[in-house]
């Protein structure tokens, strides 16, 4: 199924977490998280972003693209709020395995799999000062289940840099498995895809 066709889920209320389509009006929340969190992003995303010199309103130009594209169902992005909506824990990201990130890419696959049959690639971050409290395996542990039973996709893959170490250990700590390695051009480190 191609990510177009796909009816996206209002979101995901748990606990400890609320997970909604992603606003230009998040721009000081979402700011606030991807600062704090800077140097592993830049591992993550295995870019220079955000830079040092990254502004609330550079974020709000962000995420307005985010949020249109999120309409038009190109791909869908969530933040991550704190129940009571005052700030925001970190970010989901649902891309079409047929996107132009993946356009340029080298994909090698780990045993018998076809890149095609997965609709998104899912990637997710947590901000730095939830990490300790294991936010991340909180959210890790409902996305799979949020994935399973209120999206219509067929196959999707959870991605991660292999140099994003807290990520990779984070994921190798569940029954997920390795389906593919990904190396982008301009990137050093390969990209891991588990299903």
């Amino acid at each position: 199924m191609r990510l177009e066709n796909v009816e996206p889920p209002s979101g995901l209320t748990t606990d400890g977490f609320v997970l909604r389509p992603i606003l230009a009006t998040d721009a000081e929340l979402d700011y606030a998280a991807v600062m704090e969190s800077r140097d592993y992003l830049r591992t993550w995303e295995q870019t220079t972003w955000p830079e040092d010199d990254f502004t609330v309103a550079a974020n709000r130009a962000d995420l307005e693209k985010l949020e249109e594209r999120h309409v038009a169902r190109q791909a869908f992005t969530y933040t991550v709020m704190d129940p009571a909506g005052t700030e925001c824990l970190g970010c989901v990201y649902l891309m079409p395995t047929d996107g132009r990130s993946f356009a340029g890419a080298r994909i090698t696959p780990v045993g018998d799999h076809r890149w095609d049959d997965y609709a998104a690639a899912v990637y997710f971050w947590v901000r730095r000062s939830r990490l300790a409290a294991r936010t991340d395996r909180v959210l890790l542990d409902a996305l799979r289940t949020w994935l399973a039973t209120d999206w219509r996709l067929g196959g999707y893959l959870f991605v991660t840099n292999e140099q994003f170490t807290q990520q990779v250990e984070l994921i190798r700590d569940t029954d997920l498995e390795l389906r593919f390695e990904v190396e982008e051009p301009d990137k050093p480190g390969r990209y891991l895809a588990y299903e």
